[in-house]
């Protein structure tokens, strides 16, 4: 049966520099020749700003109240454990409901939490109860519009320019993640704390405004008379059987429990190892910006011929080998140059995952196999906030983050050595 899915709308090139970024196939830039993902792109870049700004912003937050590395770790902890437990049931979802309807609600609802804590701060009446409370709905949210989320990229560009369209996300991605950890920074420093979370609430309405002005015909409900539960272990039962989707959510995994920790840490390593303060902070978060958007631009002038394999292997060693050095330096600069070499190997990784998964998945399962790599990447994060935080406590943020990165590169060499074929994936 034919699919009633329209061709997206497309601009035609009109000059050699057009071609060059926009042509079908090889030009960098090719996806955003369609109006509904140039759209979407741009909306979700101006959001994601406001989004860094707010994360710097609520750890900056949460050490100056309780002076805990614990309890910025706890935190990091109630924002991303939801991503385990409701990742799944978003895949679900975003097989069966209408995808822009689901992320307009949940946008909608961030924005909201954003607001509260904003008017909390500013009152003089934000707790540390508060922040957790907030930080857990706020990560439910995130984790039930994710799946949603990266499948409506296949449904804006279609197959071809899928693999273009992850790499142009991560790019905006991590180009907010550039600019939002430097506007916290200056923000904190200039005006006061509060005021990120209120440019965060602002924010969402960029992409919200996005949603409404597609175009595309948007993925209608469908009738499914089988259980949630029978849902999700189709999904499971296909990425077993499959094998290779199971052994790229595994190493998505490792970087997540073990990984991604270094980022709630970053305020310790801010202030009482570097000693740069919530400017130099706001540097750090952008350095590893700048190393994830080079990694992003390197993933969008891949062809859809070029093998992606040991581009996965690449990113998985060099992103806990940089973490590792990054934990044990004393020096702001060489921080910096790790952080740039952190911020590359994860979007090769991670990008490089959703891409493989995204063309080697039906469509039928693609929301709930997406929704895996959703829970591996964000769902394992809280553990390893807890876990490195709690370690920190007892032993210093640099001996906890250099167990952590050292364990997990250990593990990642040893996957790798017993499943070669990764090596081979295209």
């Amino acid at each position: 049966m034919k699919s009633s899915r329209a061709a997206p709308q497309v601009s035609t090139p009109r000059y050699f520099w057009h071609g060059f970024f926009f042509a079908p196939e090889t030009g960098i830039f090719r996806a955003l020749r369609i109006r509904d993902y140039r759209l979407f792109w741009s909306g979700n870049f101006l959001s994601n700003i406001g989004t860094w700004m707010q994360n710097v912003a609520q750890g900056w937050l949460v050490f100056e109240l309780t002076n805990s590395p614990f309890l910025v770790g706890l935190v990091g902890f109630a924002q991303q454990v939801p991503a385990l437990i409701f990742s799944l049931v978003g895949g679900v979802i975003a097989d069966r409901a209408n995808r822009r309807k689901l992320l307009i609600g949940m946008q909608t609802a961030m924005m909201a939490l954003a607001l509260v804590l904003a008017v909390s701060i500013t009152l003089k009446i934000v707790s540390i109860h508060e922040i957790l409370v907030i930080a857990l709905l706020l990560g439910t949210a995130v984790a039930l519009h994710a799946p949603a989320y990266q499948a409506m990229v296949q449904d804006m560009v279609g197959r071809p320019d899928v693999s273009n369209a992850i790499a142009l996300n991560s790019i905006q991605f991590n180009l907010s993640r550039v600019v939002g950890p430097t506007l916290a920074g200056w923000t904190i420093a200039g005006i006061n704390l509060a005021a990120c979370f209120y440019l965060n609430a602002l924010s969402f309405l960029c992409v919200i405004f996005a949603l409404g002005k597609l175009t595309f015909p948007s993925k209608t409900a469908r009738a499914n008379n089988s259980s949630v539960g029978a849902d999700l272990l189709a999904g499971f039962r296909y990425a077993w059987q499959q094998g290779t989707p199971l052994l790229l959510v595994s190493l998505v995994a490792l970087a997540s429990l073990f990984g991604l920790p270094y980022l709630v840490m970053m305020p310790v390593f801010a202030r009482d190892v570097l000693h740069v303060g919530a400017q130099g902070l706001g540097y750090l978060f952008a350095a590893a910006g700048i190393g994830a958007l080079a990694g992003g631009f390197n993933l969008a002038r891949l062809t859809p011929r070029r093998r992606r394999g040991p581009l996965v292997v690449t990113g998985a060693v060099v992103f806990f080998a940089a973490i590792l050095g990054f934990s044990l330096s004393k020096s702001f600069a060489l921080s910096c140059a790790l952080l740039l070499c952190v911020g590359w190997a994860m979007v090769s990784l991670v990008a490089t995952v959703n891409t493989l998964l995204q063309t080697l998945v039906s469509d039928e399962l693609r929301g709930r196999v997406l929704s895996m790599h959703t829970m591996a990447f964000f769902g394992f994060t809280p553990f390893g906030s807890l876990l490195v935080g709690a370690l920190a406590d007892r032993l210093g943020a640099p001996i906890a983050m250099a167990a952590s990165s050292g364990l997990a590169l250990i593990l990642t060499v040893g996957l790798l050595f017993a499943a070669p074929r990764l090596l081979e994936l295209k």
